[in-house]
């Protein structure tokens, strides 16, 4: 039994482009373009991703109000913080001016003091 004998070598092209042809019109055959859902699938995947987008979107702002959020949080304690120092600063401030007025009239009680017993030993002597 002998095989198909090929032609000359215009034959062949000309085979080889049947071929190629008819490749193409199965593959166009195939294509989802004529498909009458692959418009509606489409139209589907569009929806979500556009969906998926919003909700980025929307968590991005979520986060971003979130961060602002915080940073007030933060500022206002900074603040508190600060304000409580200075309170304290100034409370320790008084509290020394306080202690050296105390100092100070003791230091005249003593004083009144060794001045009466001086005059009382002089007192004595006389």
């Amino acid at each position: 039994m002998k095989g198909k004998e090929t032609g000359s070598f215009s034959d062949r092209l000309k085979d080889s482009a049947a071929a190629k042809q008819a490749l193409l019109e199965r593959a166009k055959a195939k294509s989802p373009l004529n498909d009458p859902e692959f418009a509606k699938r489409q139209e589907a995947k569009k929806a979500v991703a556009e969906a998926r987008e919003q909700r980025l979107a929307e968590r991005k702002a979520a986060k971003a109000e979130e961060k602002a959020r915080r940073e007030a949080e933060l500022a206002a304690t900074a603040a508190e913080r600060e304000q409580a120092a200075r309170e304290e600063a100034l409370r320790l401030e008084a509290e020394k001016i306080n202690q050296a007025e105390r100092e100070l009239e003791l230091e005249a009680e003593r004083k009144a003091k060794r001045d009466a017993r001086y005059a009382a030993r002089k007192a004595r002597k006389r």
